[in-house]
């Protein structure tokens, strides 16, 4: 079995040097600019290609993993492709292969990716959707060299997942950032909380987030709640985030 990918970013990298670990031939990479996809095909010992049509030959999947809105562009210049044409999109339809390619389907991997910090793949859940069973037979036989978690999900599912993804980890990130910003003003480190989110993150590994909420808001500490509220009376946005959040903590008591 050969591979190609499309894209160079971090899913892609972290697809192709998983992929290359386990023994599975990586054809070609093509990215929108191709100095990435030499960087990455030297990683892999891909070639990389400057024009999409040379992926035409040499491969029997082709792995598309670029930004969602670039995705339908991808899928018609790739019309030609004889080989299976998978996404890796949380977001993105099955449907957006109809009517340009005869075998198509879903590899999308639920984890959050950078390139520079290696992960266990074995350990990434991979949510697989298919045109049919022989498709999706093939893109399991690839998935079972990657990881142990394989799952069949459609379309509307996946996208359930992607945006309880956002929640657990986008939205979750985002506020650590703010958490760093409210750091920064008082000039306190950001490392004296790194214990305080490492332990968080793994109380849910084996409870449910309710079970586990602490804080002022989940005992309705009204004293406590004010005093914060006072302290992001300087940083008004930062301060209609702790309120919209404080309240919903107190609705799902």
């Amino acid at each position: 079995m050969k591979i190609s990918i499309i894209g160079s970013g971090n899913v892609a990298t972290h697809i192709a040097k998983a992929l290359n670990l386990a023994g599975v031939e990586i054809a070609q990479i093509w990215s929108f600019h191709y100095e990435n996809a030499q960087i990455l095909a030297k990683l892999v010992n891909a070639k990389a290609v400057k024009e999409l049509n040379d992926l035409n030959s040499g491969s029997d999947i082709c792995i598309i993993a670029v930004k969602d809105d670039a995705i339908p562009a991808i899928v018609y210049q790739l019309k030609d492709y004889k080989g299976l044409l998978a996404h890796t999109s949380g977001a993105v339809d099955l449907g957006v292969f109809e009517g340009h390619t005869s075998d198509y389907g879903v590899f999308y991997p639920l984890q959050t990716f950078s390139k520079q910090k290696e992960l266990d793949f074995s350990k990434v859940p991979l949510c697989l959707e298919a045109k049919n069973a022989n498709v999706l037979k093939e893109l399991s036989a690839l998935a079972s060299l990657l990881s142990k978690n394989i799952y069949e999900i459609d379309s509307e599912k996946r996208k359930i997942l992607h945006l309880s993804a956002v929640f657990a980890c986008n939205f979750t990130n985002h506020l650590y950032v703010l958490a760093q910003q409210i750091l920064a003003h008082y000039e306190i480190d950001f490392d004296i909380i790194r214990p305080l989110i490492e332990e968080t993150a793994h109380k849910v590994q084996t409870a449910l987030p309710l079970n586990v909420q602490t804080g002022p808001a989940i005992r309705n500490d009204q004293q406590t709640l004010a005093k914060h509220e006072a302290l992001l009376q300087e940083m008004p946005q930062l301060l209609e985030i702790y309120r919209i959040l404080s309240e919903s903590i107190k609705k799902n008591r």
